[in-house]
C-alpha cells in the first residue's frame, strides 16, 4: 500500500466558476505509478466544492441556478454580519456540496461513468488561486 499526494492549481473567478479536473486527476493517478486504489480530490477552504457532473453547457447553467435557489446571493447571512465580506452564500453553498470526492481507479484508470467529470466549483465572491489536493492511495 502506498500514498502519493499531488496538487492541481486553478485560477478561478468565483460566483459558481466551474472547472473540469478529470484530466488532471487522471494524470496524477498515472504519474503516481499505482495501478489500483482510490484518488481523493479535496478543495481546501470553505468556499469551493468538488463533485461529479456531466460537464456540458446545460448543467453548467443548471447547477448555479439550483444553488441560487438554495442559498441566494442577495440574502443577508450571519457570516456577513460577522466578517463583512459578503460571501456568506458561498460558505453555505460549499457546505452543501462538500469539499471532497473519492474516485476508485483500476489499471491506473479512473472508474468514472461515460458522462461523469470531476468538477471544482468556486462559490466565493472574488477570484481565487485554488490548490486542489489529490491524494492517491493504492498499490
Amino acid at each position: 500500500m502506498a500514498v502519493v499526494t499531488d496538487f492541481i492549481e486553478r485560477k478561478t473567478s468565483g460566483f459558481n466558476d466551474m472547472h473540469d479536473l478529470t484530466a488532471d486527476v487522471a494524470a496524477a493517478v498515472q504519474k503516481s505509478g499505482l495501478r489500483d486504489g482510490t484518488a481523493t480530490v479535496f478543495a481546501p477552504g470553505s468556499t469551493a466544492g468538488i463533485t461529479t457532473i456531466e460537464f456540458e453547457p446545460g448543467l453548467k447553467r443548471d447547477l448555479p441556478e439550483f444553488f441560487e435557489k438554495l442559498a441566494p446571493q442577495n440574502k443577508t447571512y450571519h457570516h456577513d454580519q460577522t466578517w463583512h465580506d459578503g460571501n456568506g452564500f458561498s460558505h453555505v453553498r460549499a457546505a452543501l456540496l462538500g469539499p471532497s470526492l473519492v474516485v476508485p481507479f483500476s489499471d491506473s484508470q479512473l472508474l468514472l461513468g461515460t458522462w461523469q467529470q470531476i468538477t471544482l466549483i468556486d462559490f466565493d465572491n472574488r477570484p481565487r488561486q485554488r490548490r486542489i489536493v489529490v491524494q492517491i492511495i493504492g498499490e
